[in-house]
């Protein structure tokens, strides 16, 4: 991490984060660098706050300190490694930190601290311009709120949803359940305005997430209807009548369909935008982002012609032309790793929020549950398949004929890291398969094709179980995270203890557990069926 010290300090003096939700709005005055006859020039003003939002959800912005850091901070020290998909070779805290569940309140309180301190005001921003002068304009920004902060309800649990904005003295927080049916609430009204411009692309020139070929709000209302069907599975086992309520809401919408085709690929893009993929700089210039042993597992086990193109070959002697995995949870204190196989993500690269792909392995577990008329097979196949055409593989008729599983973990350094393949499902389809097992090969797959996105793969993992991951070795936690169950959440930034102790207290009584990485969320009921 090479700007560690820069988290240190913003932890540590509390200058640049105050951990207070009540100063959120006061972070807010004109940070986008343009004034106000620019803002006010074809729609700038209206349009501007929401390509600060779309470059804030996979964070890429820099308001003085840099755009690469908080996002590591954010996500790849948390959710990219423990939803199994990456490691860094760098034993951060001389390995003592996230990686053997010693939790690193400075790192995980981030993801708080950026997106209320900088993104979401630029939501209410967007929010009060474009709610009575630009209907379309303030649908988009309802969908990209949601998505927005389903991500951080989905790291910490309760969160500031609903009451945002309307108090700089403190807001009350929401359940994870209050905050999901919000949701809904938000996609229902981004639907019904967007119904009247389906065939217009008045937001095209702000739009930095949808194919340039696509910048329509037809293309929005896709989003918005794939979106509610992911939240819908989410919510399967701890609400089943609500969830069933909104999935059947986005089949009969009407309105866009869903993210099926090739280009049904919602990311952002570096292409003209000013936006650098962070993951890309931490990969490519810092060398730390590598293969997770997880991945390996899976990957080389089922000899997926993906791993070429999330991964490069390990470059270590004897073992260079291989691809190579760190294994989470060892407590290594070296650098050895160093020449394991890193991601070929590079800054270029778009940051993929949603795919067609994980679209239609939503829709075979929907179908799986008796929500559609789908044929669950067809649509677990199409999923490969588009998977497949995003990433330039084949032969897919052979993958999914392929009853390979995954492969034994032998660490390059240490046999005493070594660990028995815990995924036991091959990518052939078993239509005799128990419910629970066609489960597990959905899910398996999904997580190969969301990759790189972590906090989706981090939050499909915990919801059901899958794909089965290496537990870790060492555990820091003191009791509070099972190593086998895993770690659940991240914890509330620590400086709201002192800064609000109410809030906090609410936030903990609506979480209904401590405050640690062991307390499941209110949709991780532990069971599938």
């Amino acid at each position: 991490m090479k700007r560690l010290w820069v988290v240190v300090s913003a932890v540590v003096l509390g200058g640049l984060f105050p951990a207070c939700t009540g100063k959120f709005e006061e972070y807010n005055s004109d940070k986008t660098g343009f004034t106000n006859e620019q803002q006010e020039y074809d729609f700038n003003k209206y349009g501007i706050p929401l390509q600060v939002v779309q470059q804030g959800i996979y964070f890429n912005h820099d308001w003085g300190g840099g755009k690469n850091w908080p996002f590591q901070v954010i996500q790849n020290l948390n959710a990219d490694m423990f939803s199994g998909y990456m490691h860094s070779y760098n034993p951060f805290v001389a390995g003592l930190s996230n990686t053997v569940y010693n939790l690193n309140d400075g790192w995980n309180g981030t993801a708080w601290e950026y997106t209320y301190g900088y993104i979401l005001t630029e939501v209410k921003k967007a929010e009060d311009l474009n709610r009575e002068d630009l209907p379309a304009f303030y649908a988009v920004t309802k969908i990209l709120k949601v998505e927005l902060m389903h991500r951080i309800t989905d790291y910490y649990g309760p969160i500031i949803y609903t009451t945002f904005g309307e108090s700089i003295t403190g807001t009350e927080p929401d359940s994870q359940q209050e905050a999901y049916y919000a949701f809904f609430a938000d996609l229902d009204e981004a639907i019904r305005l967007l119904q009247d411009y389906a065939a217009e692309d008045g937001f095209a020139k702000f739009d930095i997430l949808m194919h340039e070929d696509k910048r329509n709000y037809r293309q929005w209302m896709k989003f918005a209807n794939s979106l509610r069907l992911r939240l819908a599975l989410r919510i399967s086992m701890a609400d089943p009548a609500k969830a069933r309520q909104e999935a059947l809401k986005a089949y009969q919408s009407g309105q866009g369909g869903f993210l099926e085709e090739e280009n049904d690929r919602v990311a952002v893009s570096t292409v003209g935008t000013g936006y650098s993929n962070p993951l890309g700089e931490i990969n490519k210039a810092w060398k730390e982002a590598s293969m997770n042993a997880s991945m390996e597992s899976i990957l080389t086990g089922y000899g997926d012609p993906r791993i070429s193109r999330f991964f490069e070959p390990a470059t270590g002697e004897g073992y260079a032309g291989e691809y190579r995995g760190i294994r989470q949870g060892t407590g290594f204190n070296h650098t050895k790793y160093i020449n394991h196989s890193r991601l070929t993500i590079k800054q270029s690269t778009e940051a993929v929020l949603m795919t067609a792909a994980e679209v239609w392995f939503l829709r075979a577990e929907a179908a799986l549950r008796g929500w559609s008329t789908e044929g669950v097979e067809s649509c677990y196949r199409k999923g490969v398949e588009s998977s497949f055409i995003q990433w330039g593989v084949g032969d897919v008729a052979e993958y999914l004929a392929n009853e390979n599983t995954a492969a034994d973990y032998i660490d390059t350094f240490t046999p005493e890291y070594n660990i028995k393949a815990r995924c036991r499902v091959s990518p052939r389809w078993d239509a005799t398969a128990s419910a629970e097992e066609q489960l597990e090969r959905i899910i398996t797959q999904k997580w190969i094709a969301m990759f790189p996105e972590g906090c989706e793969a981090w939050a499909e993992q915990r919801r059901t179980g899958y794909p089965r991951l290496f537990p870790v070795m060492i555990n820091k936690s003191e009791g509070t995270i099972d190593s086998e169950i895993m770690i659940r959440r991240l914890n509330f930034p620590v400086g709201i203890k002192t800064s609000n102790p109410t809030q906090y207290d609410t936030l903990c009584r609506k979480l209904g557990g401590p405050d640690h990485g062991g307390t499941r969320l209110w949709w991780d009921t532990g069971r599938n069926f």
